[in-house]
């Protein structure tokens, strides 16, 4: 028999700092300043409703939340509540854009007759609810109830699914939809997902903490202008792809989760801002996900990587044919050793893909003694692989690997997030750490906090990426995009975007170009991206030889730090602009970025310590930068704490600086 877990909402006065009776059918959580208030009722059909509300204004009117568990009782009874008030977190987020941050919120726990709860908290800037089973409620979870009606009618910010035919399986990559909800598609799509009430009032859904379980989806009711959480069924058949022996799913059972004992299940997170600027800094997320597994993170060194597949090996001007064979490898070694590049990453093509077997190299390919050459230069190497490949070899893979010497892998075409991938994921993630090795996730789902969990997680995809060039139909607007994703999938963790870019086009002469890709915007923005972008593990997308010929440009790049003491948004307004100020011990760094609209940026170097000069090196467009996307400038001056200067911005613009004392 199917049972459904629904909360009766329970009431506790805010004051109160322990359990007590409940009695009444609703409660009301106030953030710590009171600026955010959650609403808890019990409907007329016994489901528990939440509402939020920021500032007086509803951004949630009553939506629906419960669980469905196959078998038992249905638990509609509160035994207790308990309230907590005034709990303050500190966090040391290693590889995070903020090292060190703190926490303040209010937490309403309901508890249930058959021993299940909720838990809300009421945080300054958002919401978040999970719930949790004493393990005695069913072994099988068959769905989960999330209906998000909405108040008003906002402009909302979907990122729908690429797969039409089976939604929930992709690669968690496309632009945003952006449309009142009023006229929304009903089609799939993944978080995090921003509703703008207007007045610079947004909400952002995400989630937190998934660990066995399956990720949230959305889908829109345009009628009812609501969202409802739509989760993958468990995986009961899967095949593989020939080309990469990559695992898909052929068929699905009728539940969403299998389970066992007590649990939590992921966090809901509804982050409110007042401010565009307060967005890409969010640290939800982050907080509320599992605190680190992994006990020493001194062996973690994230950096920069020279990287091969965008550019397709494009080697020009040397005695050798470029391709998936050491003499290639040892130019990029060669190559990050003399720009002071960390890393050099091998992606797809130097083991068999379709053997599915990645403990055996191709013939051209003589891994022990690339390793060994590039010790000597001081660079590390890492592995792209597939998902379940390195599954199905996880612990001889890593093994084998970490002894070769080699730094991590880049795992890529997981294209799902049910219960079985996740599983997949975390498998993964503690045996790499176990063997002192890095993850850079692609292919995969929207990040829910793993990087606290496991700290060697360095990166993850899950955006439309420079990638998307080498295909792209011209009605792209990857500028605009630009300036839109880090103020929404930016809040969920960080993002391997691959820029660098050195080929670089206006809007009017932009085109695909699969073996030598172009960049849409300057190279100004191009260089923009690694201040902008959170990426503690980041690409150098392009070719050696086209870094070689704009030596200025690539001696920029490869002084930016990619793990920041800390990060602010000094200025912007989703989907048109943005302005990042980041610290690295004494230095600065200023990044900013526009859409295709031209604009003129006044920098207040009011941050900086008084009385004290700083050195500053400024790239930013050139005078014909808006035909001509390659063109830019180098100027530097000395400023202070009283110094302004005003940056042109060309169409798909930008400018990067960088402060030395």
């Amino acid at each position: 028999m199917k049972q459904e877990l629904i909360i009766t909402s329970a009431i506790a006065a805010l004051l109160a700092t322990s359990a007590v009776s409940a009695t009444a059918k609703n409660a009301t959580l106030l953030s710590p300043s009171g600026n955010i208030s959650v609403a808890v009722e019990d409907a007329p059909d016994g489901n528990l409703t939440f509402s939020i509300s920021a500032n007086g204004e509803k951004l949630l009117l009553p939506s629906q939340i419960a669980m469905d568990f196959e078998g038992g009782k249905k638990a509609r009874k509160i035994k207790s509540t308990s309230i907590k008030k005034d709990i303050k977190e500190s966090f040391d987020a290693p590889f995070y854009r903020n090292p060190h941050f703190t926490t303040q919120c209010n937490e309403l726990t309901v508890r249930l007759t058959d021993g299940n709860s909720v838990t809300f908290r009421a945080y300054d800037d958002g919401v978040a609810y999970r719930f949790s089973t004493d393990g005695k409620t069913g072994n099988v979870v068959t769905d989960e109830k999330a209906l998000y009606n909405v108040a008003g009618n906002p402009t909302i910010y979907l990122p729908h699914s690429t797969n039409e035919k089976a939604p929930e399986a992709m690669a968690f990559q496309n632009f945003y939809t952006v449309t009142p909800i009023s006229s929304a598609s009903p089609l799939l799509a993944f978080l995090p997902t921003t509703l703008d009430y207007g007045d610079g009032l947004k909400m952002t859904i995400l989630e937190s903490d998934l660990e066995s379980y399956p990720g949230m989806f959305v889908e829109a009711d345009s009628t009812s202008r609501s969202l409802k959480g739509v989760f993958a069924k468990y995986p009961s058949s899967t095949d593989f792809y020939p080309w990469r022996k990559q695992e898909y799913v052929t068929g699905r059972e009728n539940y969403i989760a299998k389970i066992s004992g007590k649990r939590n299940f992921p966090w809901r997170i509804f982050a409110v801002t007042t401010d565009d600027r307060q967005m890409p800094v969010n640290n939800l997320v982050y907080a509320l996900a599992s605190p680190s597994r992994v006990a020493d993170t001194s062996w973690i060194k994230p950096g920069m990587a020279a990287w091969e597949w965008w550019n397709d090996w494009g080697l020009r001007g040397v005695p050798f044919k470029a391709g998936i064979n050491n003499e290639t490898y040892r130019y990029f070694i060669d190559f990050a050793a003399d720009n002071g590049i960390e890393y050099v990453v091998l992606d797809e093509g130097w083991y068999v893909p379709k053997s599915g077997d990645m403990l055996t190299t191709i013939p051209e390919i003589d891994l022990p003694a690339l390793v060994k050459y590039a010790d000597k230069k001081g660079v590390g190497l890492w592995l792209w692989t597939v998902f379940n490949v390195l599954d199905t070899q996880l612990e001889e893979a890593c093994k084998k690997y970490s002894d070769l010497g080699i730094k991590g892998f880049k795992v890529d075409f997981l294209d799902r997030d049910d219960q079985t991938a996740v599983d997949m994921t975390y498998r993964i993630a503690d045996a790499t750490a176990r063997h002192n090795l890095m993850l850079d996730l692609h292919g995969f789902y929207k990040p829910t906090g793993l990087n606290r969990t496991y700290p060697n997680v360095v990166n993850f995809e899950s955006v439309f990426g420079m990638e998307e060039m080498k295909w792209s139909p011209t009605s792209v607007d990857m500028p605009e995009y630009d300036v839109t994703f880090p103020y929404i999938r930016m809040m969920c963790g960080p993002v391997d975007f691959t820029p660098g870019a050195m080929r670089n086009a206006s809007k009017k002469d932009w085109k695909a170009v699969y073996y030598n890709p172009e960049s849409q915007g300057t190279r100004a923005h191009q260089v923009a991206n690694y201040i902008v972008q959170d990426s503690p593990f980041t690409m150098l997308a392009d070719s050696p030889s086209n870094y070689l010929d704009n030596q200025e440009c690539t001696d920029f790049i490869t002084a930016i730090p990619t793990v920041f003491d800390e990060t602010s948004i000094m200025d912007g307004k989703m989907g048109e602009y943005i302005v990042t100020l980041r610290k690295k011990d004494n230095s600065w760094f200023i990044g900013g970025q526009t859409d295709w609209n031209p604009r003129e940026y006044t920098v207040d170097f009011a941050f900086l310590p008084s009385g004290k000069d700083f050195k500053v090196t400024i790239l930013k467009d050139g005078v014909n930068a808006t035909k001509q996307a390659q063109d830019y400038e180098l100027e530097t001056l000395t400023v202070n704490s009283g110094t302004k200067k005003t940056i042109h911005m060309a169409p798909g613009g930008g400018f990067a600086i960088r402060l030395i004392p």
